[in-house]
């Protein structure tokens, strides 16, 4: 089943898409039909509490970047905010010299899951889609990359969850700049496989359902910029595209015009 988040008439929903039609989703039954998908915008299939992202989780990579054989995953945090969707903008802050595209495999947790064994990752496991890990890599030198990693925008998922997986670890991944490849292997290449990944972060952290695991990006990170049009394509899951625009076309944020306040 392939489902996503989508906007239709002013008004979201969740679906699930059978070939380009998109019905209602009423516990994991299909429902009513809402449209083909040419007729909705897709948002981001999942609206995670917690994303957990892994770093050097591939050979190449290692191998290209002259890096130490990992022991042990490398972890860090990109914040919710970052969170966009499919074909929607990536907004390139005009301070950043270098905006770096990373084309990842993303794992959608469909149960609470807390000290999970390898062996038993995939019953915690909704389905898999396309992330983008973007990275400001100038903004690294702060000595720790929360802003580098979770700007807004800096992490599209997408286009959909695809929960017909039989085997995460024989996906082709291939991240194409304007057209061009510049990203291509094989999960298998991972250091760590998405069961290892799973068992090891949920040993402290607990992952909810709609939380996503990020889980590395192969060799041939490189810089994109304004007018760049980015895609990460991941076989048997789909592709996710997304166009870089600079910050004058950016609107203000809302914190700056009034945001919306908290209410319990």
């Amino acid at each position: 089943m392939r489902i996503v988040r989508y906007s239709l008439d002013g008004r979201t929903g969740c679906g699930a898409l059978v070939g380009d039609v998109v019905h209602d989703l009423l516990d994991a039954e299909l429902g009513a039909v809402v449209g083909r998908l040419s007729e909705l915008t897709l948002l981001a299939p999942c609206e995670p509490r917690t994303i957990v992202c892994a770093g050097s989780n591939y050979a190449g990579q290692i191998i290209e970047k002259g890096r130490p054989w990992p022991q042990q995953p490398s972890l860090f945090l990109k914040s919710p905010n970052a969170i966009t969707g499919m074909d929607a903008p990536i907004h390139h802050p005009a301070e950043v010299e270098r905006l770096e595209y990373e084309g990842e495999l993303a794992v959608v947790i469909g149960r609470t899951a807390q000290n999970v064994s390898a062996d038993r990752a995939t019953d915690f496991i909704l389905g898999y889609t396309c992330a983008n890990d973007v990275t400001a890599d100038d903004w690294r030198a702060d000595g720790q990359w929360t802003r580098a990693k979770s700007a807004d925008t800096f992490c599209p998922l997408g286009p959909w969850i695809e929960t017909d997986v039989p085997d995460p670890s024989s996906l082709r991944i291939t991240t194409r700049l304007g057209g061009r490849i510049v990203q291509s292997a094989v999960t298998s290449e991972m250091v760590f496989g998405v069961g290892e990944l799973l068992a090891y972060v949920t040993r402290w952290i607990t992952l909810q359902p709609g939380d996503v695991l990020l889980t590395g990006s192969p060799s041939g990170v490189g810089p994109m910029g304004p007018g760049d049009t980015v895609e990460v394509d991941i076989s048997g899951i789909g592709t996710l595209r997304n166009t870089v625009t600079g910050r004058s076309d950016r609107a203000r944020p809302a914190a700056w015009t009034g945001a919306r306040p908290y209410r319990c």
